[in-house]
């Protein structure tokens, strides 16, 4: 037989029960935050392979069953991380740029990444080395930043959407990786040689997509000619029968 509770019914106030409801809501989200933070500070200090749930739980003062409840994997905490870098740039006002060539518009999508980013520049460098090192976490790494970059693209007013969004995508998050090799040693204030390489990136992904958006009309192209050829033979069958 079930055991019934024997604590009385609270005499709270709903006020006073609803702030404890927005209390208890809250903490989670504060966990994450504690949690992301302190991976962040690891990661910055060891390769994200040495880095423990136990590490990872200690510095951010909560227990296992919170971390577990919260993140699966390190490589979710990371994902949580990155999420919350693309939320932060697309809450940015980029209307002073709408009337800018796509290529300027990317720039500065992506320039104000890298200025979000600068504050974890040494986790960033650790995660650099780790994946030269570590195909199976730089495919795990390229599959986020791939999500990531469809965000940029959008952000920037540049289609996305279906298998040409794809290829674009997967083409930025090369090129972004590539720049990030160059903005984790470069300790000028001024980024003057981060917008550097993102320029010359920007330059051979243009370049890139015209590519990718010849070779995406090739199939439209050959559907027409055949559905022409096609009309065609009808035609002249309905000439011969006639």
């Amino acid at each position: 037989m079930a055991r019934r509770s024997t604590r009385k019914p609270s005499a709270r106030s709903p006020r006073r029960r609803a702030a404890a409801a927005g209390s208890s809501a809250s903490a989670p989200a504060a966990d994450r935050d504690k949690i992301v933070t302190a991976f962040l500070t690891l990661l910055a200090e060891k390769p994200i392979e040495q880095i423990g749930f136990s590490e990872i739980a200690e510095a951010s003062g909560v227990s296992l069953a919170e971390l577990r409840n919260e993140f699966p994997s390190a490589l979710a905490i990371l994902a949580a991380h990155i999420k919350s870098v693309d939320r932060a740039v697309l809450s940015e006002d980029f209307a002073d740029v709408e009337e800018e060539p796509v290529r300027e518009r990317l720039f500065d999508v992506l320039m104000r990444r890298l200025e979000i980013l600068n504050p974890h520049r040494e986790a960033v460098r650790s995660l650099v080395r780790s994946a030269r090192r570590n195909p199976p976490l730089a495919l795990a790494l390229n599959s986020l930043a791939v999500r990531s970059q469809q965000w940029m693209l959008t952000a920037a007013d540049i289609s996305a959407a279906g298998p040409r969004g794809m290829i674009r995508a997967q083409g930025l998050a090369v090129l972004f990786a590539g720049v990030l090799r160059t903005f984790v040693d470069d300790d000028d204030p001024g980024r003057a040689k981060t917008m550097a390489a993102l320029d010359r990136a920007l330059a051979r992904g243009q370049r890139w997509s015209g590519f990718v958006d010849d070779l995406c009309a090739i199939p439209a192209r050959v559907c027409g000619s055949r559905a022409r050829r096609r009309r065609r033979r009808d035609a002249d069958e309905e000439t011969i029968a006639a």
